[in-house]
């Protein structure tokens, strides 16, 4: 770790851009690197599959649904009063929803499950797991009033 943790964490903050955001990514090459059973032909290899490992992390982060679903606590300030008030009425919809639609609601849009992945999660029918979400989308839309949240 010593011999690699400059590189590595260089190339995190490059591609990340955040502190926080750049160890967690650091933590997961490293991780990557003690479960690997990878023999390295010499140190260049070694070097270089850090450098690789690193960067596809990186990408696999800056791609994550998390990431690409949330807004970083320091921009919520900057967002308009009238956003959050937005965000507030559809996060209530949701969970007023009955129990077995916000769970699929949740593990779809939240989480970024595919139906196949929620029917083996919550042990039902793929067809199921789609019709839960077509029934919560609906309900939804009467709840937030109208077609603008479909």
């Amino acid at each position: 770790m010593e011999q690699y943790a400059d590189t590595v964490w260089r190339l995190c903050l490059l591609h990340v851009k955040n502190r926080a955001d750049a160890e967690d990514v650091f933590q997961t090459v490293f991780l990557k690197y003690t479960l690997s059973s990878v023999m390295f032909e010499n140190e260049e290899h070694e070097k270089a599959w850090f450098i690789r490992v690193t960067t596809n992390a990186c990408k696999d982060f800056l791609k994550s649904f998390f990431r690409s679903h949330t807004i970083p606590i320091d921009e919520i300030a900057n967002l308009p009063a009238n956003a959050m008030e937005s965000y507030r009425e559809v996060l209530d919809a949701v969970l007023s929803l009955p129990a077995k639609y916000r769970d699929a609601v949740y593990l779809h849009y939240y989480e970024g499950y595919t139906a196949p992945e929620i029917g083996r999660i919550l042990k039902k029918k793929t067809n199921s797991v789609y019709t839960l979400l077509n029934r919560s989308k609906k309900l939804l839309a009467e709840k937030l009033g109208g077609d603008g949240y479909e």
